[in-house]
């Protein structure tokens, strides 16, 4: 594709801090004319008059004046990211120096990129379709390692490739009995409907495969929404405390010292939990605390996990029956902290407990009970394998697997699924093959939103205007 600009952008595109270095990029048609204002290299050579991906070593100037030593990476069109010429300045890292830079180019016909931009370029150049442009943006903000390596995958293309086998089998048939509706002299879609059917039903079924990975795909990218529950001074913050390496959650020998609700990332072995300590749950006259009481309940209905968490030392009381009850239904894990104590509660009454609570459990799995001692870390290497165990059935491999992460996504693929599922009914009910070849359309337009062949300029900026600045 042809460059869809006729400007020069630039951006700072390292992180805005003192570092060892700093990067200067700029991408467009005057990239190098710009370059040669403000580079002075060795015998005066002219960046222009270089080759493309290659190093060198030279001073910025500014009116015959060096503002910094440095090495400029030049790439021509098509052969960088964005799909044009391309000048990256790799200078000393500080901030006044990268800014002066910056300036200078643009002082000399460069503008200031817009966030994205690049990626954005990349995209309209046809060097990266829309899904892997997304995975761009992904991939900076990514948390954890299976967030990073989902990330990777797209870039690579493995949504595109997917995307991309399923329309053109789509548009295949389509084009097929436009051809025939055109000249039924000689193209016949006798039984068609048949063999049709046959088609749709496989790319059905590829469609709901990806569907099924959006859960997954969500708590890659975002993480799993966490929730700590227990009866007052279990060991909720001391468990936090112990999660996150140092001591957030204030704690005390008093009942009720945590009253709110207090939000934390952590990252288990490549596991991203937002967790939330919650208020102890019990039944009390103290305004403020009812409140935090409230909250605690209220976060646990939404959790995608519920770590709840026992006081071993001290009998079970209707607060934690309770407690059992407000966990049924929701992946959990029951926590007997103080195990360094007397243990009073074991692992057969809790489960006793349990199936007490919710009756309907009795014949299902055994609810995950770890022994832990919150106080001397003993029992969380268990809970993280426990956590891996019950999201990602113990791994995630990214060699074949497509992992849906991305909303926008999901509902193009549930678009395309609801049309195709409208041939089918249109195949059953015997309708003429011209609605079948409208619906298929309809899939294959929401389909073509994902790698971007059919989507608005609107939401094209939309998505690149939420990317960093220099990206």
């Amino acid at each position: 594709m042809n460059n869809h600009y006729d400007t020069t952008i630039a951006a700072i595109s390292t992180a805005m801090s003192n570092a060892g270095i700093g990067i200067v990029r700029m991408s467009g048609c005057d990239a190098f004319d710009i370059a040669d204002r403000v580079y002075k290299g060795k015998k005066n050579k002219k960046l222009s008059q270089q080759q493309s991906h290659t190093i060198h070593y030279g001073y910025i100037t500014d009116r015959g004046k060096e503002i910094d030593e440095v090495l400029v990476m030049i790439m021509r069109s098509p052969h960088s990211y964005t799909g044009e010429d391309t000048i990256e300045i790799n200078c000393h890292g500080g901030v006044y120096i990268v800014k002066k830079i910056l300036e200078l180019l643009i002082e000399n016909g460069a503008r200031p990129a817009q966030p994205g931009e690049f990626t954005k370029r990349a995209f309209l150049n046809g060097r990266l379709d829309l899904s892997q442009a997304e995975a761009v943006g992904d991939l900076i903000v990514s948390q954890n390692e299976y967030a990073l390596q989902s990330s990777i995958n797209q870039l690579k293309g493995s949504i595109k490739n997917k995307i991309n086998n399923i329309r053109k089998e789509i548009i295949y048939h389509t084009a097929f009995i436009e051809t025939a509706l055109d000249d039924p002299e000689h193209i016949s879609v006798d039984e068609y409907g048949e063999e049709l059917e046959s088609v749709v039903r496989k790319l059905r079924n590829d469609i709901e495969k990806l569907l099924r990975t959006c859960d997954d795909g969500r708590l890659i990218k975002e993480g799993i929404q966490t929730v700590i529950l227990g009866k007052p001074n279990a060991g909720k913050s001391s468990l936090l405390n112990v999660l996150l390496g140092q001591d957030k959650a204030i704690v005390t020998e008093i009942a009720g010292t945590t009253r709110d609700v207090l939000e934390e990332h952590i990252n288990l072995q490549g596991i991203s939990l937002n967790i939330m300590d919650t208020a102890g749950i019990r039944d009390t006259k103290d305004v403020v605390e009812k409140i935090g009481v409230e909250k605690a309940k209220s976060h646990a209905d939404k959790a995608d996990l519920i770590i709840y968490v026992i006081d071993a030392s001290t009998e079970l009381d209707e607060n934690d029956y309770e407690i059992l009850s407000l966990i049924k239904g929701k992946p959990s894990i029951i926590l007997l902290n103080k195990s360094d104590l007397d243990m009073i509660v074991t692992k057969e009454k809790v489960q006793e407990a349990y199936f007490a609570s919710n009756p309907a459990k009795k014949s299902g799995e055994p609810i995950p009970i770890i022994e832990i001692s919150a106080k001397n870390k003993q029992g969380i290497d268990e809970l993280e394998e426990k956590l891996k165990d019950m999201f990602f059935e113990g791994n995630l491999s990214f060699n074949d697997e497509i992992y849906i992460t991305n909303i926008r996504h999901k509902t193009a693929l549930q678009d395309a699924y609801n049309a195709l599922e409208r041939v089918t009914e249109s195949i059953d009910a015997g309708m003429p093959e011209d609605f079948y070849s409208i619906d298929l359309m309809d899939a294959y337009e929401s389909l073509g939103s994902i790698t971007g062949e059919t989507i608005g300029e609107d939401l094209v900026n939309e998505i690149f205007s939420k990317f960093c600045m220099g990206k």
